[in-house]
């Protein structure tokens, strides 16, 4: 198998939180920069933003409970829902970065998990970084992609799929990319959910708990984040976004444009959902730039 540890060599740091073990990286200094991740990646995934970043800024990134190097408990001991995902984010986040106002960069889940935490303190969010995600309800009419839908409708089907072949993952490797990923990149992305399948339970829940309807779980909470996301209308917001990307695609985007309409936005075309592997370059050039550019003062 592909070595993956030297694209990836940050210092791991742990921090209980609400009586789990989270894993994080805390690199740098300056003004934070707190990077949120999705399903089914970990924050290996922001490993170019953190190494391009850490020079001027202090760069942290969590792997949410059961993702990642974080803890990995069973089913019977962890709720999975959104509301745990924002109470274990907020409990994190107040421990490491007390009082300073933080930059958000969000991609996938992490945008509805950060900025579920953001709308309730708005006051500790300098600045957002959006990459391909939402934090609203799913578009009018929009229909989910028919993988995602066969692994909410069929849980037996998602539990062989997802937990004992692993292809959610995967499949994610190969599907959310459009140039490919390097063997290297690739074994990284997945070096956390290979073995066991109880190494893949947050991936699959993470699937199951997407809010569709006001009969699903977390419904909600997720329409307390829609509602409240006018909250954070005042910051400074960077919108990146690949184009190639079959989940969030043009109607996201053309959502978080309505929503933060003074938003600087990028497309690019030639990017799937995981941009950052996709254009890593012109993401961090972007980033720091927009940083810089908004009072974000570098170390």
């Amino acid at each position: 198998m592909d070595d993956w540890r030297p694209l990836y060599p940050f210092r791991s740091r742990f921090l209980a939180v609400n009586g789990r073990r989270m894993h994080y990286l805390d690199e740098g200094r300056g003004a934070p920069v707190v990077l949120v991740h999705g399903n089914p990646t970990w924050s290996f995934f922001f490993r170019s933003l953190v190494s391009g970043l850490a020079g001027g800024y202090r760069c942290l990134a969590p792997d949410h409970i059961g993702c990642g190097l974080s803890e990995r408990p069973g089913p019977r001991d962890y709720g999975f829902r959104l509301r745990d995902r924002v109470e274990d984010f907020a409990s994190w986040i107040e421990a490491v970065v007390p009082e300073r106002p933080v930059t958000l960069v969000v991609h996938d889940w992490g945008g509805m998990i950060a900025c579920a935490w953001a709308v309730r303190r708005p006051e500790r969010v300098a600045r957002l970084v959006v990459l391909n995600t939402a934090a609203f309800r799913k578009p009018a009419g929009k229909r989910l992609p028919r993988v995602l839908a066969l692994l909410r409708r069929h849980r037996r089907t998602a539990a062989v799929l997802v937990l004992g072949l692993n292809l959610f993952a995967l499949g994610a490797a190969r599907a959310a990319t459009a140039r490919g990923l390097s063997p290297a990149a690739r074994a990284g992305l997945l070096a956390p959910y290979r073995g066991s399948w109880k190494r893949r339970i947050a991936l699959l829940r993470f699937v199951q708990d997407i809010p569709l309807t006001p009969a699903d779980p977390s419904w909600e909470a997720a329409c307390e984040v829609d509602c409240a996301l006018g909250r954070l209308a005042a910051k400074p917001v960077l919108i990146l976004w690949g184009e190639r990307d079959f989940v969030f695609d043009g109607d996201y985007l053309a959502e978080w444009r309505r929503r933060f309409p003074r938003a600087e936005a990028h497309r690019f075309a030639q990017a799937g959902h995981y941009l950052l592997e996709d254009e890593p370059a012109a993401v961090l050039a972007r980033t720091a730039a927009f940083l810089a550019r908004t009072g974000a003062d570098p170390d």
